[in-house]
């Protein structure tokens, strides 16, 4: 009852506080009640078959790692935007729409990362890349969309923190500390300076997890919280990471209950004039011995999600990104499937996306 009263009246107050929108209202005009969809590259696949492959099908790009802190910012004073550059070159030559994923998030240099951190110094680093950032693409014409924080709550609702050492999987922003009302301060820093300085950007606030309901419900909290402090959230983003944790197996084990969730979801964006984001789409397969059966399985869940995601694209804003276009090795966890095989032939996968695309057409 306590997270439905406040969440009532972060309502209220999101709703009275007028939210400035983006200048730029192009990109909604061009895909309004369609339903977008993109794929990743990594710099090394610039200029090769991938690329080809890329561009035979997509207008959306999402560059996967040269626009995070860790590419940009690899050491204190040591500035490296090249890469991303190269990027936004290539997206304007083949007039491609853009996301950034370059968040606040556990995807931090090694050196932010280092146990003897102080809070202060940390929100120095985060207020410098950040605004950096923020201001370097605003005016950038192909860049439509910036991840502003990533990964920030766990599957039991807890905040995501730091943790000894600089090579686990962390978030070291937490120890900047929380506000009065529990809501981590370097959240509320990363908006605050991306509403300032990106006006032409939609701002996304972007998190990986099944439709786990602790995590979703904090994150709802979170993004009128933001509103009521004055902050723009524009939309909100979904890892799609399939059979990565025991609730994303879900999408497999439990299709109908779980897609009914996923539709949830959408509807509680759209009804919050926020748009909805599936960043990361990819399908971990863990043996491989029954890999095509497997890929069988990801046709059908796939199937599933791009059903959901069509039908409500005609309520509001809706993306679709594949995390890589082809299948890659990851120690320990097992390969993640996309749309084609090692050889770089279309998988089973390949034909609902390409059907989805062409209805939008």
């Amino acid at each position: 009852m306590k997270n439905i009263y406040i969440l009532f009246i972060f309502y209220v107050m999101s709703s009275c506080a007028q939210q400035k929108a983006p200048i730029n209202s192009s990109t909604e005009k061009k895909f309004k009640n369609k339903l977008l969809i993109g794929a990743t590259l990594n710099y090394h696949e610039l200029n090769t078959k991938k690329e080809k492959l890329f561009l035979k099908d997509f207008k959306y790009l999402t560059p996967a790692n040269a626009a995070k802190q860790s590419a940009i910012h690899p050491k204190p004073n040591v500035w490296h935007w090249n890469k991303i550059n190269d990027f936004i070159d290539f997206a304007d030559k083949n007039k491609l729409v853009v996301r950034l994923h370059g968040p606040i998030s556990p995807q931090a240099s090694k050196w932010v990362k280092t146990d003897e951190r102080t809070p202060e110094e940390l929100e120095t680093i985060l207020v410098e890349f950040a605004s950096a950032f923020a201001m370097r693409f605003n005016n950038e014409p192909s860049v439509k969309w910036m991840d502003v924080v990533n990964e920030t709550i766990l599957a039991n609702g807890d905040w995501f923190g730091p943790k000894e050492g600089v090579d686990k999987w962390e978030n070291p922003w937490l120890k900047i500390g929380l506000d009065d009302n529990g809501y981590p301060l370097y959240i509320l820093k990363a908006f605050e300076i991306a509403t300032k300085n990106a006006p032409n950007l939609k701002l996304v606030y972007n998190q990986n997890a099944g439709m786990e309901d602790k995590i979703w419900d904090k994150l709802k909290e979170t993004v009128l919280y933001l509103r009521s402090k004055g902050y723009r959230v524009d939309g909100i983003g979904w890892q799609a990471h399939l059979l990565l944790g025991a609730k994303r197996k879900d999408f497999v084990d439990n299709t109908e209950v779980t897609m009914q969730k996923l539709s949830n979801l959408i509807d509680w964006a759209h009804a919050n004039k926020l748009g909805f984001h599936v960043t990361e789409l990819d399908y971990l397969v863990k043996d491989i011995s029954i890999l095509d059966a497997e890929r069988q399985v990801q046709k059908r869940v796939y199937q599933s999600i791009v059903d959901v995601l069509l039908k409500k694209s005609k309520n509001g804003e809706i993306t679709l990104n594949l995390w890589d276009l082809g299948d890659r090795y990851k120690k320990g966890m097992g390969q993640f499937q996309s749309i084609y095989d090692s050889e770089f032939n279309p998988t089973p996968a390949y034909d609902v996306i390409k059907t989805a695309i062409e209805k939008q057409n």
